[in-house]
C-alpha cells in the first residue's frame, strides 16, 4: 500500500496553514539568536529564510541559509526534538527574521511526518525529501549532523531537492493497519516453519493432502513426541500458532472495517 509519488520541490502544491499556539523551553545557549535590537530586526527583511533540519529521535541538527546572493549557510546548533522545542525554534526563525517566509527541509526516515505536521499548521513551508535522492558529490563520504543540516539548507536555497508525498494522517493510520497485518503474516508463517522442523528433526510427516487445515491441526494435537520435553515445545508451537492465525483474523477483518470507511 506504499506509494512513492516524487514532485518538484518548487512547484507550489503546499498551502500554510493558520498558527496553533504551542509550549516552550529550550537552551540557554540559543538566547543569544532572539536578542537584537530593532535596527538590526530591520535589516533582516529577507522573502525567504531556508532552513536545514538533520532530525534524529532525541534531537534535531539545525542549519539556514538567507536568500540573499551570495549567502554561507549558518550552523544553528541542536535543540531537542520535543514538539515544543521545534514550536519555540520557529518562533525564534520568525522572530529574527519578520518579513521572511521560513522554508523547512528535513529528510525522510523512521520519525516520520509529525514535524511536517507540526510546521505546516504554524503557518510555514515544509518539506519532506527522500535521502536517496540528495545529490551527492563525488568523494562526499563524511557525513555528520551539522554538515548535514548545511547541506539541506543549501540544496533547497538553489533548488536540487526533490520532494516526496506526506500522507494525509488518515492514510497514514491505514497504513499502519496494513503494516501490523503484514507483520501478523510473517509472525504466523515464523512460527509454521518452527513446527515443520520440529517434525523433520523427529521424523514425523503428516499424510494428508492439505497443510493447515482443520484437518491437519487436529492430527498436530494428537502427536505424541519420544520425550517429554519435546511435547512440551510442540504444545507451544502449537499455541502460538493457533494465537498467531486468531491475531491475524482480527487485523483482516479491522482492515477490511477500516478501508470501507476510508475516502
Amino acid at each position: 500500500m506504499e506509494h512513492s509519488l516524487y514532485i518538484d520541490i518548487m512547484t507550489p502544491h503546499k498551502r500554510c496553514c493558520s498558527p496553533i499556539n504551542r509550549g516552550l523551553a529550550e537552551s540557554q545557549s540559543h538566547n543569544s539568536f532572539v536578542k537584537e535590537t530593532k535596527s538590526e530586526i530591520s535589516m533582516n527583511k529577507h522573502n525567504i529564510l531556508f532552513i536545514g533540519l538533520d532530525t534524529h529521535k532525541e534531537f534535531v541538527e539545525i542549519a539556514y541559509i538567507e536568500d540573499q546572493r551570495g549567502a554561507q549557510a549558518v550552523h544553528f546548533g541542536r535543540v531537542s526534538s520535543a514538539k515544543a522545542s521545534i514550536t519555540r525554534l520557529a518562533r525564534q526563525f520568525q522572530s529574527k527574521y519578520p518579513e521572511a517566509t521560513l522554508h523547512f527541509v528535513y529528510e525522510a526516515g523512521p520519525c516520520g511526518y509529525w514535524i511536517y505536521r507540526l510546521l505546516t499548521s504554524l503557518g510555514h513551508c515544509c518539506y519532506v525529501i527522500a535521502p536517496s535522492l540528495i545529490p551527492k558529490k563525488p568523494g562526499e563520504k563524511i557525513k555528520t549532523d551539522k554538515r548535514d543540516a548545511l547541506k539541506l539548507a543549501r540544496l533547497l536555497k538553489s533548488e536540487d531537492l526533490t520532494e516526496i508525498y506526506v500522507p494525509e494522517p488518515e492514510d497514514e493510520a491505514i497504513r499502519d493497519l496494513s503494516r501490523a497485518r503484514e507483520t501478523a503474516m510473517k509472525d504466523l508463517k515464523d512460527a509454521k516453519y518452527q513446527l515443520k522442523a520440529l517434525q523433520l528433526r523427529n521424523n514425523i510427516n503428516y499424510r494428508g493432502t492439505a497443510n493447515w487445515s482443520l484437518k491437519h491441526l487436529r492430527w498436530l494435537t494428537e502427536l505424541i513426541l519420544p520425550h517429554p520435553s519435546q511435547q512440551i515445545v510442540l504444545q507451544e508451537y502449537l499455541q502460538t500458532i493457533s494465537e498467531r492465525i486468531a491475531r491475524l483474523k482480527r487485523l483482516d477483518n479491522e482492515l477490511e472495517h477500516h478501508v470501507k470507511k476510508w475516502r
